[in-house]
Order: C-alpha cells, then sequence, then structure tokens
C-alpha cells in the first residue's frame, strides 16, 4: 500500500497552482460591447455588423488563446466544424446568417477562427 507523503502533497500542489496559473489572461476587445455581441446569435439583430471594424482591427489579439478562452470572450460560435488533423474551425458571423429573416446572400461574413490540434487560435479570417 502506497502512503501519502504531507511534502509530496504540498509539491504536487503547488505545481498544479503554477501550471494553472500560466494561462493567459483574455484581452480587452476596444469598442467592442461582448455582451451585446453574445446575444446577437447568427448576427441576426446586426450589432455584430456594427462591431465588425473593431473586432477586425483587433482580431490579433484572437491568436493563440485556447479554445474556451475564445468562447468566454465572444461566446459559443454560431457554426463550427471539426477539420483533419484534430483541427477545428469556429465561426462567427458578423453580417446575418442564412437563419435570420434579413440575410443576404451577397453580403454574408463569417469570422473564422482556426485551431490547431492543441486547441489554440491559429488562424483569424474573415469569409
Amino acid at each position: 500500500m502506497f502512503r501519502s507523503h504531507p511534502k509530496g502533497t504540498i509539491a504536487v500542489t503547488l505545481i498544479l497552482i503554477i501550471l494553472s496559473a500560466c494561462g493567459r489572461d483574455l484581452p480587452k476587445l476596444e469598442d467592442v460591447n461582448l455582451e451585446q455581441w453574445k446575444q446577437d446569435r447568427n448576427a441576426c439583430g446586426n450589432y455584430r455588423a456594427e462591431a465588425q471594424q473593431a473586432v477586425l482591427s483587433q482580431k490579433d489579439k484572437l491568436l493563440a488563446l485556447k479554445e474556451m478562452q475564445i468562447v468566454e470572450l465572444l461566446g459559443r460560435p454560431d457554426r463550427n466544424e471539426l477539420y483533419r488533423r484534430n483541427q477545428k474551425f469556429y465561426y462567427y458571423y458578423l453580417s446575418p446568417a442564412p437563419d435570420c429573416q434579413n440575410y443576404n446572400a451577397a453580403t454574408s461574413k463569417r469570422l473564422a477562427i482556426r485551431f490547431n490540434a492543441m486547441g489554440l487560435a491559429k488562424e483569424v479570417m474573415v469569409e
């Protein structure tokens, strides 16, 4: 039978605390009301269209964030896609999605975030 040693338990606890503290802080997106962004699912309410320039000018702040950090910052994605080699894409509509009454295929835009196999945002683009 194994006996736990108090010093070993303390060391393990300290290592876990240090590792959990190494995460990158969430960036602040200037001139973007993130609560309104999250509530404007599929961009049906047009808030994301209004905030589009502010988000795009700061898209580099999203690079290297973990998937859950992106979700915490921008909310659940409108769509997501699994790709080969464990890559994922999260999509946030910037103009009304096909599910919206005011959808226009000619002007439809969405923010695409590609995550690598490690779950880090590798690329942020507009489609």
